[in-house]
């Protein structure tokens, strides 16, 4: 652990504690913990305090753990330039939670927060312009949530009768799905199998 990192971890816990519920460093970065109440807050004072200077914001994700009850994990990167150093923020929100935005803090949040909800399903409070990103305004659902099936709900297609895009329920049934076990990523208990016969036939 280099010392730079023990010394922000040190000013962090005495300055910010009461915004903070745990902090920790992993793979040589500072992670620290917050709540809903209190992330603006925190964000704030990580961009404005002379201590940390972290002006710039990396990126916004989250992790989704459906058994859990406060199912999302949502993740702030952030970089001070000046202090040429990286931190973690780490917030827990359950399905119906709206998590404040930090727009306000660094404009670069829209879309990262955009993306989130997107993906997710997660509500930004006070963001200016909420609304899909990647996906089609016709989409159904929240792709990177684990209960999301790897088909999707619905399927487009250009429709030449009403020469227009159309949407339609996925009709993917499990008689159509052929594995021949050509990819690498397939079939490798039944090779296995395969070549313990072989060896067997050759012996």
């Amino acid at each position: 652990m280099s010392k730079k990192i023990v010394e922000l971890e040190s000013v962090i816990e005495s300055k910010l504690s009461e915004f903070i519920s745990g902090h920790k460093v992993v793979n040589g970065e500072l992670t620290i913990k917050t709540s809903l109440e209190y992330i603006v807050k925190l964000v704030e004072c990580l961009a404005t305090d002379v201590d940390f200077q972290f002006s710039t914001l990396i990126d916004i994700t989250a992790i989704d753990y459906p058994e859990r009850t406060e199912r999302f994990l949502v993740v702030y990167h952030f970089l001070s330039m000046s202090q040429n150093q990286r931190i973690r923020v780490q917030l827990s929100a359950a399905e119906d939670d709206s998590i404040p935005s930090i727009v306000a803090i660094h404009p670069s949040a829209n879309w990262f927060e955009r993306e989130v909800f997107d993906m997710y399903g997660i509500l930004f409070s006070n963001h200016p312009d909420l609304r899909r990103l990647l996906t089609d305004y016709g989409f159904s659902g929240h792709p990177l949530r684990k209960d999301f099936p790897t088909t999707g709900y619905v399927e487009v297609r250009y429709d030449e009768v009403n020469k227009k895009v159309v949407y339609e329920p996925t009709k993917l049934t499990q008689e159509f799905r052929q594995f021949d076990f050509l990819s690498p990523w397939e079939g490798a208990y039944f090779a296995k199998k395969e070549a313990e016969l072989d060896e067997d036939e050759r012996s």
